[in-house]
């Protein structure tokens, strides 16, 4: 028998966009925006109770499945969700994220903080945020090219 641990953890990640609340609130609230940036949903519905579900992975690498239910939205302000992450038929995390938009002289300021519960050594808190700093960063890149077209 293989043996089980669990390793909880909380993470913060913070950017400033220049770009308003409501263009980075509608950047994670709408589906095909969304995907510019993240992996893209099999199922989203943006409400709350609704759910946001995505599988898939790299070509010879394993296959994740990645399962949200929204907690709370406040638009233009918070988004609370709450997640599993599977990899193949393995729970390897449960994780409960907050999104703060906060308005700033320049655009936004987001305050990205999720509280994990890392499974039997799969996944680590320290990959988690690499991955969602990199992710954020993409988000960023997204919002200055729809900002250079003319989007705020």
């Amino acid at each position: 028998m293989n043996e089980r641990s669990v390793h909880h953890a909380t993470f913060t990640v913070e950017r400033t966009y220049q770009a308003s609340p409501a263009r980075v609130f509608a950047a994670w609230a709408d589906s095909e925006a969304k995907a510019r940036w993240f992996s893209k949903a099999d199922e989203f519905d943006f409400r709350v109770g609704g759910r946001e579900f995505s599988r898939g992975g790299p070509p010879d690498g394993p296959i994740y499945t990645f399962d949200a239910c929204f907690q709370e939205i406040v638009p233009n302000q918070r988004i609370v969700y709450s997640y599993t992450l599977d990899m193949g038929e393995m729970r390897i995390s449960v994780s409960v994220t907050t999104v703060e938009l906060k308005p700033t002289d320049a655009g936004t300021r987001l305050i990205f903080t999720e509280q994990g519960t890392y499974l039997d050594g799969h996944d680590t808190p320290e990959q988690r945020e690499h991955g969602t700093k990199a992710m954020l960063d993409t988000l960023g890149e997204v919002l200055r090219n729809e900002s250079s077209r003319g989007r705020t």
